[in-house]
């Protein structure tokens, strides 16, 4: 049976039945007429944010390596989630044509309707289903980019697990004075507890932190003072000042736990393949 003639029923437009009151007429009818441009810029957007969000507001990460790591994640789970739409699109096609063959030989009236249906029902599955995939492969492959650009900016093929476990060091003390510094701002200069937690947990003295905060408030405010903008690169050298400062930190509280902070011997080689040339 060819089932090209239902490809496009009830895809692009909605069908005015019985049920609904006559008014609502005009509406379906504005509703059909702008429908397929309608699908078609909607292809921008079959995925789950944009670029802008996906590099600015969901990799936060504030180390490269960190950034590689988070990126490596998402690359994962969008991988999984295609081979699942994958296998999810062979078996609707397999039961489509189950029940295309079904619609050849059946012989009763009613059950040919609801076959038809069923069979529509499936193909408008399909094309959605498709605008997800289509959408999930661009957001696949803008992730692969940003992987290979930070490899890049790094001047790296590749990435090692011990490099990922020493860069963790730098990462989670940024990650606290930045937090720190945010939850200074409107609290008079005062770190709150939550980021006085992490601090202690990472083996780094409150008041030493806090001591660093003030300063640098205080930098901001004398800049202010004389006219200048504070930027938010000022912020990232100081971050990385911080992270020189409290370095050893949290291996030194680390040794005192009892704990060996990096166990060569339960490394991989390597975090990520080599790049393909």
């Amino acid at each position: 049976m060819n089932i090209e003639k239902y490809n496009n029923s009830g895809i692009e437009k909605f069908e005015m039945v019985n049920s609904y009151p006559v008014e609502y007429k005009n509406m379906i009818e504005t509703i059909n007429s702008n429908m397929p441009m309608i699908l078609q810029n909607s292809e921008n957007f079959y995925k789950t944010s944009s670029q802008f969000k996906n590099t600015i507001l969901d990799v936060t990460d504030i180390t490269s390596i960190s950034s590689l790591k988070h990126i490596l994640a998402v690359i994962d789970q969008t991988k999984l989630a295609l081979e699942q739409a994958q296998f999810d699109m062979k078996k609707n096609l397999i039961e489509l044509n189950r029940k295309t063959n079904q619609l050849e030989t059946e012989e009763n009236i009613y059950d040919r309707e609801l076959l038809e249906l069923e069979i529509q029902q499936i193909l408008i599955g399909k094309e959605n289903g498709n605008r997800v995939v289509r959408g999930a492969i661009r957001r696949l492959n803008y992730f692969v980019t940003q992987y290979n650009s930070i490899l890049d900016s790094l001047g790296k093929d590749s990435i090692t697990e011990e490099e990922f476990e020493q860069a963790e060091i730098r990462h989670h003390i940024m990650t606290a004075m930045k937090q720190a510094l945010i939850s200074a701002r409107p609290r008079n200069g005062l770190i709150d507890e939550g980021n006085q937690i992490y601090l202690f947990d990472l083996g780094i003295n409150g008041t030493a932190a806090q001591m660093e905060v003030i300063g640098y408030l205080q930098m901001e405010e004398n800049m202010i003072k004389l006219g200048q903008e504070p930027t938010h690169e000022m912020t990232l050298n100081w971050l990385n000042l911080c992270a020189d400062k409290f370095e050893k930190a949290p291996e030194e509280f680390a040794i005192k736990r009892g704990f060996k902070l990096l166990d060569e011997a339960s490394l991989v080689r390597e975090l990520t393949n080599e790049k393909s040339n």
